[in-house]
């Protein structure tokens, strides 16, 4: 593994220890390392947000990336991320290219202090960050298929969000939408857990649908449930979790 694979790799583990994890099951090397730099686009765009020291700022870094990924597509000049050196040439273009596009997109969304109306466009934003790395994860590990992955995406992302409700609000941020007025805390957390619920069902056929060799690209869903009922598996569980879900094919 080279240096700056090597970075990657470690920031991937600090970051994203469940992405991290679950990128063990790839059994081929070259396809874990494009993993891993998928993942790690994953998490930098997450920090922008956090670093914007004002939306426009935020706005000016999602644009670059955006160039930068659209660069990377069409191997139009040198890369200025190691992510994407590292990523360059997984996947066919277009396959991998609207999943990126969506996550860059959807992350705007996390530049405004309460940035969704309703729940419709709370949910577009889980379709694009969550729905949208499970997409390219999947083109980088199974070019040739095309797979939607919608209901595992919103599974994991709604279960994200739960886990990151306190970051939000630390930045002044609420995702929490309009349309669901003054809902007390044990309440929101009810509606994760329901929705969490009702898109582990509806996964199941999208999962089925997987050749063996994309399912690490979802195999942290599994780990959906637990996060929406306020658990904090250790690593040993979810070690254990992750291989369980590999072994059935199921999350």
């Amino acid at each position: 593994m080279t240096e700056p694979e090597f970075s990657l790799d470690a920031d991937v583990r600090r970051a994203e220890p469940d992405l991290w994890l679950s990128s063990r099951l790839v059994a081929d090397p070259l396809a874990r390392d494009r993993l891993i730099a998928l993942y790690a686009v994953h998490a930098d765009l997450g920090r922008v947000a956090g670093a914007a020291s004002n939306p426009l700022a935020g706005e000016i870094r999602l644009a670059w990336w955006r160039e930068e990924s659209e660069a990377m597509l069409a191997a139009a000049r040198p890369l200025g991320h190691p992510a994407l050196q590292a990523l360059a040439g997984a996947g066919e273009g277009a396959a991998l290219g609207g999943p990126l596009d969506a996550m860059i997109e959807a992350r705007h969304g996390e530049l405004e202090p309460r940035p969704f109306a309703d729940e419709t466009a709370l949910v577009a934003y889980l379709d694009g960050v969550d729905g949208g790395l499970m997409r390219a994860a999947a083109a980088v590990l199974a070019p040739d298929i095309d797979a939607p992955l919608i209901h595992t995406g919103r599974a994991w992302g709604w279960a994200r969000l739960l886990r990151e409700r306190a970051a939000w609000r630390g930045r002044g941020r609420d995702w929490s939408p309009l349309a669901w007025g003054e809902a007390s805390e044990v309440e929101i957390v009810s509606h994760i857990g329901h929705r969490v619920a009702d898109a582990l069902k509806a996964a199941r056929g999208e999962i089925i649908a997987l050749p063996t060799p994309a399912f690490p690209a979802v195999a942290y869903a599994a780990l959906a449930a637990a996060y929406a009922q306020g658990r904090a598996p250790n690593e040993l569980e979810v070690r254990a979790r992750l291989l369980w879900a590999s072994l059935r094919g199921r999350i």
